[in-house]
């Protein structure tokens, strides 16, 4: 115990002189920003993944996230680098993986690239490092997957190496909350684990929060976002309850508002997307099951949000018909394809969906996005077109789905002939209709 000990206060020692080396497993949304983080609190970072777009584009200093701008590299100097081999893993002191975690096709938590990354990591695991997974998963992971992996070649944990649990808590385009303040959840297998998981994230990261177990925080990620999908969800209903009551959902919310304690605002919209908050909750629900309890409020805010797309498309359907129109052969220009606004992600888009049910009722569909200039539905690529006074003069039906910024810097919507606004994000006016 005390060669433990003892290994563990030189842990902190070069922790807080920034000679702990860092890796960082997958480079996307949630692995690129705590990469540079780390590199610009003065620690040297390799991020470590297997596209070699995002490994080329690290070591160029090019930014390929619209929330990440290039500019940020300019704080890392040669700190920074980025390799797709993971013989790496050998020569750093702790790991971080951020690979995903998305749904299969089943809408279960499909788990593979954390396998793959811990499989990955175990072939070239050395004494003494620290492996924090960071990627959001269903309760048990780290315990039940990822330590037996890491121990597979007889390493012991607390022994050989350190193994934690630290999710993440990205907000792509957040300008107030970044990874260095928003408070970090950390938790370890056993005290030493905890401990120089608390050390690792205490040299980047204002307020670290230790919690007792894995399996807490890994729950306390899930809950986090649930509260956030079912908060929606309500918000959701209430636009479905105000269509039918003839009065505006965000005028009601805004009313609400007012109040200063015992409420917190959620606004409804086309659907819920990106991949946490319609994905996370189904790691909850799916996890329970396995205890035999069914997760009925989940489940609930789950059908509510995914039936949001087809609530737009019978807005639009309804919007037609009041000037004689219908969807088929109809000429429509959807604002927006990611998920959010200042994101160019598509997954889980609700756009995407609305724009699947219009083709398949025979309307003439075109989207502008300017972080996504390109994207693939059902096999067909579809190229972006240019926000123009053309474009919303030639659509029968402007349908306002993510309210990205240059919509909203340079509006055109006096020269389009019917709007939709899922986003309250167009001034009320003869032509525009809203969810």
């Amino acid at each position: 115990m005390s060669e433990v000990v003892s290994a563990g206060s030189d842990f902190a020692e070069r922790t807080a002189a920034r000679e702990v080396s860092v890796g960082v497993i997958g480079l996307g949304y949630a692995g690129l920003p705590i990469a540079l983080t780390f590199a610009e609190s003065g620690f040297r970072v390799t991020g470590i993944d297997l596209d070699d777009d995002r490994v080329r584009a690290v070591r160029e200093r090019r930014s390929y996230l619209a929330d990440v701008p290039a500019e940020r590299y300019e704080g890392v100097g040669e700190r920074l680098t980025a390799t797709s081999d993971y013989a790496a893993v050998s020569g750093l002191d702790a790991l971080i993986i951020c690979v995903p975690t998305p749904l299969s096709k089943t809408r279960t938590p499909d788990l593979s690239y954390i396998v793959s990354a811990a499989e990955s990591v175990a072939g070239a695991l050395r004494q003494d490092q620290l492996v924090v997974l960071q990627s959001t998963t269903h309760p048990g992971t780290t315990e039940e997957i990822v330590l037996p992996i890491l121990e597979r070649n007889g390493a012991k944990v607390g022994t050989d190496f350190f193994l934690g649990y630290a999710p993440e808590r990205v907000d792509p385009t957040n300008p107030t909350y970044t990874v260095r303040n928003t408070p970090k959840l950390v938790a370890g297998v056993t005290e030493e684990c905890l401990r120089r998981t608390e050390q690792l994230f205490s040299g980047t990261v204002k307020v670290v929060v230790p919690v007792s177990s894995t399996i807490v925080a890994e729950t306390a990620k899930l809950h986090e976002n649930t509260f956030r999908a079912v908060n929606i969800a309500l918000a959701n209903e209430l636009a479905l309850m105000c269509d039918r009551l003839g009065i505006s959902a965000w005028e009601v919310i805004d009313a609400a508002s007012t109040k200063p304690f015992a409420f917190l605002p959620h606004y409804p919209g086309p659907g819920l997307g990106g991949d946490c908050i319609p994905v996370v909750p189904q790691f909850l629900a799916a996890r329970l099951r396995e205890y035999g309890y069914s997760a009925q409020l989940i489940e609930t805010a789950q059908e509510i949000n995914a039936q949001m797309p087809i609530y737009v498309l019978q807005k639009v359907s309804d919007a037609l018909n009041d000037i004689g129109l219908p969807i088929k052969d109809s000429r429509f220009l959807l604002l927006g394809a990611a998920y959010k606004a200042g994101v160019s992600d598509t997954r889980e888009s609700p756009s995407l969906e609305v724009m699947r049910q219009l083709l398949a009722r025979g309307g003439d569909v075109r989207y502008c996005d300017p972080l996504v200039p390109e994207l693939e539905l059902d096999g067909v690529r579809h190229l972006s077109v240019d926000h123009s006074t053309e474009r919303f003069q030639e659509a029968d039906c402007v349908v306002v789905l993510t309210a990205h910024r240059e919509f909203l810097q340079h509006p055109l919507w006096d020269q389009a002939r019917l709007i939709v606004d899922t986003r309250n994000a167009v001034p009320d006016a003869e032509n525009v209709r809203r969810i």
